[in-house]
């Protein structure tokens, strides 16, 4: 009766290796579906970015706004007719008084 159990338990423990060990073992199941919930989520960033180069495409395509827009940001350019203004901001050590150090003024 004793080998009848040593027995079943070893054929019990074979039919186990695969289900933990081998080649469709659910630690390997696990990692796969990890991996496959990673790659979702970049699949689903990548449609996005995907998404917003199209539009911008579409739109260069078919409307001259946004290439204008570029012109003006990327390239500097103005349409013809019209007047560009720079304005410099002035900063504190630029001021209309005179450095009285130098004069020796009060």
């Amino acid at each position: 009766m004793k080998l009848l159990t040593l027995v079943l338990i070893a054929m019990i423990a074979l039919l186990q290796y695969p289900l933990w060990l081998g080649k469709g073992s659910w630690l390997k199941v696990w990692e796969v579906n990890q991996q496959v919930i990673t790659q979702h989520e970049t699949n689903q960033q990548l449609k996005i970015r995907n998404a917003v180069l199209d539009a911008e495409v579409k739109d260069l395509k078919q409307g001259h706004d946004a290439i204008e827009e570029r012109a003006r940001s990327e390239l500097g350019m103005i349409k013809q007719d019209e007047i560009f203004f720079q304005v410099l901001e002035s900063s504190e050590n630029n001021t209309s008084q005179p450095d009285r150090s130098r004069t020796g003024a009060p």
